[in-house]
């Protein structure tokens, strides 16, 4: 089996170009049983999602997880799939697609914008794969997590690694580590909330709910945890909430380990128990509406709360396509691919040369 995979022909003195490319989680191609089994044994397969021993894992996520948890998936997803496919998958789509509009608005009209998903299609290496064929020699990676993590963002770098690893004539990568603490992301975000306020009424607490990592991961070094805190308090300041107006907490629990607190749910259940019986909930760490903010939050935490007896739950949406949010987009694609040409013509006179010092045509 050759070390490097195929590479398309090198051009001598050909026209380059740049490209920014959006990756998010991944989502199953479908609502269904068998879908879910191949994306769920790609995401709970990844070392860096589930920090337990590989043989160990192995026995548990093919012997139990697989057999027992892809039926139960598909059913959640059924209940939040949109007509045009995946909410993730739809999103990120449209991100993609009005990012690269108003990249031409803004003049940068020769910039590639291109999207991919860590697991699933369409996937990293291929997308990179379909860059380099198109010419592309320059790719920002920008990750759809504001907040870094090991699990998160790290993942989608090796996935790159992967593929510098099987190339023989790599491009040149830039990548965005973290936005938690971005103006403008903080400044969609309490747009948003406004907005729904405007919209839909007040409630008496503002519960910011973010994707929840083992506790563990905390003392070990990542910073997740305090970039989701910072979040949390950057959006309540832009809010003017006073403490008592706001909670943070951290959703999908998973397995017996404990996990960042305060968790989600419990906190919803605790709500009413202290007087608080309406409350909006909004999911900052997730730019794209998805499984775990239309089902899980949305739906379950609802009916959680309202049974504990909470008389009001009002879900705030995530950013998705909102102008704003694609402004931001476009910010941190301009200021991370600074110095770098958007494009460089064919060099015809190049080619002439390297023709004539014997190289392939």
């Amino acid at each position: 089996m050759p070390r490097f995979a195929p590479e398309p022909p090198h051009q001598h003195g050909g026209a380059q170009r740049t490209a920014v490319l959006l990756v998010n989680l991944g989502t199953p191609e479908s609502p269904t049983a068998p879908a879910l089994r191949r994306y769920l044994k790609e995401f709970l397969s990844d070392p860096r999602v589930v920090e337990i021993p590989k043989p160990v894992w192995w026995l548990v996520l093919n012997g139990i997880i697989l057999n027992t948890r892809p039926a139960k998936s598909a059913a959640k997803y059924a209940s939040i799939w949109m007509a045009e496919g995946s909410p993730l998958r739809v999103y990120t789509e449209r991100q993609a697609k009005f990012l690269r509009g108003l990249l031409g608005q803004r003049g940068l009209g020769e910039l590639r914008v291109e999207w991919a998903m860590r697991y699933g299609s369409p996937g990293i290496q291929e997308s990179i794969d379909r860059l380099k064929q198109e010419g592309v020699q320059r790719i920002l990676i920008l990750p759809l997590y504001p907040q870094y993590a090991a699990s998160t963002t790290a993942s989608v770098m090796d996935e790159v690694a992967e593929w510098i690893k099987r190339s023989r004539n790599l491009v040149e990568f830039r990548a965005i580590r973290n936005y938690h603490d971005d103006p403008a992301y903080i400044g969609a975000l309490a747009a948003s909330v406004r907005e729904h306020w405007a919209r839909e009424g007040r409630g008496e607490v503002l519960l910011m709910s973010f994707h929840g990592l083992p506790k563990r991961s905390l003392s070990l070094g990542d910073p997740y945890f305090c970039e989701c805190q910072k979040t949390g308090r950057l959006l309540a300041d832009a809010l003017q909430l006073p403490e008592s107006a706001y909670r943070i907490t951290f959703q999908s629990r998973f397995g017996k380990a404990e996990w960042l607190q305060p968790y989600t749910q419990l906190s919803l259940e605790n709500l009413p128990t202290e007087g608080i019986k309406k409350v909006d909930v909004i999911c900052p760490g997730f730019v794209a509406d998805c499984l775990e903010t239309l089902e899980e939050i949305a739906m379950e935490c609802k009916h959680a709360f309202l049974a504990a007896g909470g008389e009001s739950f009002s879900y705030i949406p995530c950013l998705n396509d909102r102008p704003d949010w694609i402004a931001t987009l476009a910010d941190l694609t301009t200021r991370h691919i600074g110095g770098w040409p958007l494009a460089v013509a064919a060099d015809a006179a190049g080619t002439a040369r390297a023709k004539k010092l014997g190289a392939p045509s």
